[in-house]
């Protein structure tokens, strides 16, 4: 707080303020430390750092390498690297007799925890409830003579924060079908619960202990959860059948191609952000192996376990069904047909009449449809940004969809100073939920904070071009320098 020439106390005004702590923000809030010319505070409302808790299975590894971490692709000397925690906690020398550029999930939460202890412009249990412009007293050239108030709701009362620059980072919620999202809220009676993959872990006993599973979804993560289930799949006691059902299909793998990667690229980045917004939701849906596949190495740790556990003769209580979309799902009390559970007609676990969910599935080739029965769900569905209720009406840009208008350089107002991470998937293509181009997007939102590059950004990277070489093909295609705004389209669409 400072006091003006009238006596009023005035609220302290930071440069920058971000909403939500994922990794992202993190690796802002880490880059914007050092800088002499940026007063930085981030507010989030859990009570500390968590990265998919629910998803830290033993084992498992990031698809991206370490380089991708917090700050490193925007400054390799910085202090809060990924190699710089190794060596803190004296892990450096066994990573690298490891041999593996892809660190544990777990490993990457540790570290990311490491980071967030050392910083402290983190403000935790911070629930942000209103976001509005108010008059600047004191107007600096440039920034419109209004500033952002931020009230945010403690357990000790409501605090209130100004700043001159938004970064929203409040990230993605898990998503579940109707269908599901009824059975979670519904009576379950003997049944095992039904859990979206973001819950997995606190309730993978509860799961297990329900004596049959069915993992519905695509994905790393519904992989991940049914290798796990499968290790205790079986028909002994204490054992429990595992099913998967996706509507892709087939179990599809991650595109690690190098000249693919080249789509995590400013380069592809320009030209994704200068196509028609049409045009884009359908790339969306074509590009989702590139970032939403399975890792090759789980594929063939699936097969090979699947294998191992046939190998002298047993059956395995379990079926992969691709190409199966569930499209109705209900409880059955009674557990009256436990014949229909699999296609092999065999009881889940060997007890009747307990209670059962029944879910309609349909092959998308052949048109039919059957019934399929467990007694747990695992919903691996995904998840999807929002534009957050706190906002004030008018304070964001909008598409004809309700999303935000994103523009090239992460913005979302017309005055440029609202930044978004992890929230453009659908204007920005592949980058946005890429954790090896955070620390690039950071670097371009600093840039716009100090107008300055506190960090050299990089504007070609790629060898190849993603539009026809220059020729009035406009910014993005073919073009070495970014889009600065939203093709004509978008903004009517956003009107």
């Amino acid at each position: 707080m400072s006091t003006d020439q009238t006596g009023t106390r005035q609220m302290k005004v930071h440069d920058l303020l971000g909403i939500g702590i994922g990794p992202f923000d993190l690796g802002l809030a880490a880059l914007a430390q050092p800088l002499d010319d940026v007063d930085a505070v981030f507010l989030d409302q859990r009570d500390g750092f968590s990265w998919h808790a629910g998803m830290l299975i033993e084992g498992t590894t990031l698809q991206v390498p370490f380089l991708a971490d917090l700050v490193t692709m925007a400054d390799p000397t910085s202090p809060y690297s990924f190699l710089a925690w190794l060596k803190t906690t004296g892990r450096l020398y066994p990573f690298y007799i490891r041999e593996s550029f892809y660190p544990l999930r777990a490993e990457y939460d540790q570290y990311c925890r490491w980071v967030a202890e050392q910083l402290p412009t983190l403000r935790w249990g911070r629930r942000v409830t209103a976001v509005v412009r108010v008059a600047d007293p004191a107007p600096s050239s440039g920034e419109g003579g209004y500033l952002f108030e931020v009230t945010a709701e403690t357990a000790h009362g409501v605090e209130k924060y100004c700043a001159k620059h938004l970064v929203l980072g409040t990230g993605t919620q898990p998503r579940l079908p109707a269908f599901l999202a009824a059975l979670e809220d519904g009576p379950g009676g003997a049944a095992g619960p039904v859990v979206h993959t973001s819950d997995y872990l606190p309730r993978r006993a509860e799961l297990a202990a329900a004596g049959s599973v069915t993992v519905v979804g695509s994905g790393q993560s519904a992989a991940e959860v049914y290798r796990d289930l499968l290790e205790g799949c079986g028909t002994g006691p204490g054992e429990h059948r595992v099913d998967w059902v996706t509507r892709s299909p087939r179990f599809f793998p991650m595109e690690y191609t190098k000249l693919t990667l080249e789509m995590t690229s400013p380069e592809y980045t320009d030209h994704y952000v200068s196509l028609p917004i049409e045009q884009r939701d359908v790339l969306g849906r074509e590009q989702r192996n590139l970032y939403k596949g399975i890792s090759g190495d789980l594929i063939d740790d699936i097969y090979d376990t699947l294998y191992r556990k046939s190998a002298l003769g047993a059956e395995v209580p379990t079926t992969l069904l691709s190409n199966t979309e569930v499209v109705a799902a209900r409880f059955d009390p009674a557990g009256s047909d436990p014949a229909g559970s699999d296609p092999d007609g065999a009881d889940p676990d060997g007890a009747d009449g307990a209670g059962e969910y029944v879910l309609t599935l349909r092959h998308a080739q052949l048109g039919t449809t059957a019934e399929h029965r467990t007694r747990a769900i695992v919903a691996a569905t995904g998840y999807a940004a929002s534009v957050p209720a706190f906002l004030a009406p008018g304070l964001v840009n909008l598409d004809a969809r309700g999303r935000y208008a994103v523009r090239r350089d992460y913005t979302v107002d017309d005055d440029g100073r609202i930044h978004v991470v992890n929230g453009e998937e659908h204007t920005h293509g592949v980058t946005a939920p890429d954790l090896g181009f955070g620390a690039w997007r950071n670097s371009v939102i600093l840039a716009n904070v100090t107008g300055r590059e506190p960090y050299p950004i990089e504007r070609r990277i790629a060898f190849q071009q993603f539009g026809l070489p220059d020729g009035g093909d406009g910014p993005g295609r073919g073009s070495t320098r970014p889009a600065e705004h939203p093709t004509d389209n978008e903004m009517e669409a956003a009107r």
